[in-house]
């Protein structure tokens, strides 16, 4: 069987609350690892979170498509989108509600990548079917970027 990640095009990437800061710029990491590897990334989250990164890449360097988190949930749902890789940003039980609906609503790769003060205690939750990737990551993102790159996504 073919590695799903091989061959993908696009990927949804679901962002919370950005209460925790590494939550910004480990999206826009992502998506510029992604682009580099002919991936589309297409952002999900609610208003502040989208805020932020439109703020944060205003020539959209890096971003793309910005969706609301809700409206993103009702296309997939009602089969009007479709991902190869979807990434859920986890950092409290919302995080977990989110990554458990996308593995229910999609067949896209799924990556829950956990992270905060209490990222163990959120990993412990995650009991559905995806690649977790864990990191104690709250103001330094280097602990998270570092997890994602050993599991490469993005890779063939």
């Amino acid at each position: 069987m073919a590695d799903p990640v091989a061959g993908a095009k696009t990927a949804l990437l679901v962002l919370g609350c950005p209460q925790v800061p590494v939550q910004t710029s480990i999206a826009l990491y992502l998506m510029n690892r992604l682009k580099k590897a002919g991936i589309t990334p297409v952002v999900a989250g609610n208003k502040a979170a989208n805020t932020l990164l439109v703020v944060a890449d205003q020539e959209r360097h890096y971003l793309g498509e910005v969706l609301d988190l809700d409206r993103a949930v009702g296309l997939i749902t009602d089969k009007k989108r479709t991902f190869d890789l979807c990434f859920v940003f986890i950092h409290n039980d919302a995080g977990v509600s989110y990554a458990a609906t996308m593995g229910a609503i999609t067949n896209a790769r799924l990556y829950a990548l956990v992270y905060g003060e209490h990222y163990e205690e959120q990993e412990k939750k995650i009991d559905f079917p995806c690649t977790v990737v864990a990191a104690k990551a709250v103001h330094n993102p280097l602990p998270l970027k570092k997890a994602i790159d050993e599991v490469a996504p993005w890779a063939a």
